[in-house]
């Protein structure tokens, strides 16, 4: 204490005193007058009232910045591949042990070993057999980390936060380091106050916690947000780089046809090729299932060849697919699933974001269809930087089942009411079984001349409403295939300029010896 007012000029604090004399008998003095009209309770009551409304009002502004501060952390991006969901699970754990204590505001370099930890833990999931997979980042993509997360956190606190254009650094440590001092005159402040006018300090005291709780929590949990979304958004951009997603460009993976595409345009019959990568369908399925009379009913026209004989279509076929809510997309006629070798069929599965696997709703021996799928089902599981494509299964030939002749379409499948609606529901639950997929991805047609049933409307709704999940597929075909790119790109740059640098040097020491 003695230490404490000897720092303190006594003239200049008796000056303080007196020009604070008449301010703080106004209380007093206001009081003494309500009393003698009185009216004193009257005032209390809304001393009260205003005060209950006031920490209302406070406490609703405080639920809303909580609510907008859970709005803008940052979350799990749809289109990571399957392996980066183990990895947000680490991010999202140490983000729930971080608290405000353990990583004080002044200690930047602190900051930077929870950044540090962070790398760590995603480079560990996506690395565990290596001894330091830290080492396993590349200097490029490190900067290229430290830079987006410091933008999108500077974006974010700036966008969210009152008055943070305003706040500095130097504020923030000041304030920290004034905090202790602040907190003994508060003190002696209190102490004065239970000695001159208990009644007055009680009632202050106890307004204070109303507006202290509030402001306080406020306080610890605006940097306890900040320092989660820290490693949040470390956490974030280190997923995109070890999964194997973050480009050193800044140029969207679809914004232009992959080689794979563009040839397959130039073969297709487009009119001219489009800016962007398109959305590539597949249509598999044993021989003479229908699946060219698919593609003719998906176009409303006839464009693919058909015929009774099986292996019409002798190669992977491409044709440019419009409809409104598709705007760039290629369909793919294919030989029988049983006419492809294994490789073949497993590369134009790899590339494909969507298949409609045909299946004839008269042929019961679908064993073969239920191995391929399923060999296509395990090439997709080791592709932990890919999702696999969402896949339909299109049920042909309805019209041949039981009874034949009968031919009276729509069939309501919820309340079938005929024979052949009965007999169209037990294929696809049959079919549902033995291909192994959800009963709302068999989608019973008829392809056949004149009775094109349920494809404008039931097949088409079912396609348009996985184009999210194609679409998220076609995005993680696109990257790998442009960090080929971009690995080759690099590389032949680099080579280009060691050697023009080799083919320079004997110029560069000639002239430097020619200068000494």
């Amino acid at each position: 204490m003695k230490k404490l007012l000897s720092r303190i000029d006594r003239m200049r604090l008796l000056a303080l005193v007196l020009w604070a004399v008449p301010v703080a008998a106004l209380l007093p003095l206001g009081l003494l007058w309500l009393w003698q009209v009185e009216a004193l309770r009257y005032w209390l009551v809304a001393l009260v009232l205003f005060s209950a409304a006031g920490y209302g009002l406070q406490a609703w502004l405080h639920r809303h910045e909580r609510r907008l501060l859970i709005i803008a952390e940052t979350e799990p991006d749809p289109d990571w591949p399957p392996a980066a969901e183990g990895a947000w699970a680490l991010v999202e754990d140490l983000a729930a042990q971080t608290k405000p204590e353990d990583w004080p505001i002044g200690e930047g370099d602190r900051l930077g070993v929870l950044g540090q930890q962070t790398l760590e833990r995603v480079a560990r999931h996506f690395h565990p057999d290596v001894d330091e997979p830290l080492l396993e980042l590349t200097v490029p993509h490190t900067l290229l980390i430290v830079e987006r997360a410091s933008r999108d956190l500077r974006e974010t606190i700036t966008d969210h936060i009152p008055f943070s254009h305003r706040l500095t650094v130097g504020s923030l440590m000041r304030a920290y380091r004034w905090k202790p001092f602040a907190d003994r005159l508060l003190g002696l402040y209190r102490a004065g106050q239970w000695v001159m006018n208990p009644a007055n300090a009680f009632l202050t005291e106890a307004l204070a916690q109303l507006r202290g709780r509030g402001y306080a929590l406020a306080q610890d949990e605006l940097y306890g947000w900040i320092l989660k979304e820290y490693v949040r958004k470390v956490g974030a951009y280190a997923i995109e780089l070890y999964s194997g997603r973050l480009l050193l460009s800044d140029a969207a993976p679809e914004a232009r046809p992959t080689a794979t595409s563009a040839r397959d345009l130039r073969a297709s019959d487009a009119a001219e090729e489009p800016d962007g990568e398109p959305l590539r369908i597949l249509v598999l399925g044993r021989s003479n299932a229908g699946k060219s009379s698919l593609i003719n009913a998906l176009f409303g026209q006839l464009r693919v060849a058909t015929d009774l004989l099986p292996d019409t279509t002798k190669m992977l076929t491409p044709y440019r697919l419009a409809h409104e809510g598709l705007d760039l997309a290629l369909i793919y006629d294919t030989p029988g699933s049983d006419a492809m070798d294994e490789q073949t069929l497993r590369t134009a599965a790899g590339d494909a974001d969507m298949i409609l696997w045909v299946s004839a709703a008269d042929r019961p021996d679908r064993h073969a269809d239920r191995e391929t799928l399923d060999s296509l089902r395990a090439a997709f599981a080791e592709r932990l930087t890919r999702r696999p494509p969402p896949l339909l299964v299109v049920l042909s030939h309805i019209d041949r089942l039981r009874p034949v002749r009968e031919w009276l379409p729509p069939y309501d499948l919820a309340e079938p009411k005929s024979l052949k609606a009965e007999s169209i529901l037990a294929a696809v639950e049959v079919v549902s079984a033995d291909l192994a997929v959800p009963i709302a991805s068999v989608i019973p047609v008829c392809l056949a001349g004149g009775r094109i049933y349920n494809v404008e409307d039931v097949l088409w709704a079912a396609i348009l409403d996985r184009l999210d999940a194609a679409q998220r597929s076609r995005l993680l075909r696109c990257q790998d295939a442009r960090k080929r790119e971009e690995n080759w790109s690099l590389v032949h740059r680099q080579l280009a300029n060691a050697g023009r640098f080799l083919l320079e040097l004997p110029n560069r020491n000639t002239g430097a010896r020619n200068r000494r």
